[in-house]
């Protein structure tokens, strides 16, 4: 059973719709007891790092969590700040991350940015797949996805990385090490092939 993590945060119902259209149940959880039994976890996010860790810390659903994706080795897809969450710490908050992947999440340089709207990093762009993956199955380096975020997540793992993408240099957009997913964009509003990679999730 794939099970979106109802902390405060992200556009749900937009993950129930598409895994309603292709016929695979999902279900939300709003405690612990929803996630006990999942065989695959999302965790979303939207806003800042600060409140999206303070929302998932004061949910009662963290230590499970991180109980099924360290212990059980549950695979988990996090999802814009959902990702970044997955980081040690970020730029843009004080509090820590979960620190699952050896990474920290910083602002982007706008110095470097070369387009008149500089930040946030929004709307259409492409991805390059830096390493083969499940995920990323039926995708290619033209596939475009939409994107909403000031922030990007640093790795300091270039094998934690399996895609990359440009905005005023290059940076982690699709992560993983493992059981561990993330991807910077958002595949709920990023049309066929948004529904293709979650359709991916799915199948791992």
């Amino acid at each position: 059973m794939i099970t979106i993590i109802d902390y405060g945060l992200g556009n749900i119902r937009a993950f129930v719709n598409v895994y309603e259209r292709l016929n695979i149940k999902i279900n939300i959880a709003h405690n612990r007891s929803d996630i006990i039994n999942a065989t695959k976890l999302i965790l979303p996010g939207v806003g800042s790092f600060d409140y999206a860790m303070s929302q998932l810390n004061n949910s009662g659903m963290r230590e499970v969590l991180e109980e099924q994706v360290i212990s059980h080795n549950v695979p988990v897809i996090g999802i814009c700040v959902g990702m970044q969450m997955m980081a040690k710490s970020s730029d843009e908050g004080k509090m820590s991350g979960l620190g699952w992947l050896d990474a920290e999440v910083k602002l982007f340089d706008t110095s470097q940015i070369p387009y008149k709207t500089r930040l946030p990093h929004m709307g259409w762009n492409t991805i390059n797949i830096t390493r083969q993956n499940i995920l990323l199955d039926q995708l290619n380096d033209v596939s475009r996805f939409y994107f909403l975020h000031s922030y990007y997540f640093s790795c300091n793992k270039q094998e934690d990385i399996i895609a990359k993408t440009e905005y005023g240099a290059e940076y982690a957009s699709a992560i993983n090490k493992g059981n561990i997913y993330g991807i910077q964009f958002h595949p709920e509003k990023s049309h066929k092939n948004g529904i293709q990679l979650l359709h991916n999730f799915a199948k791992l």
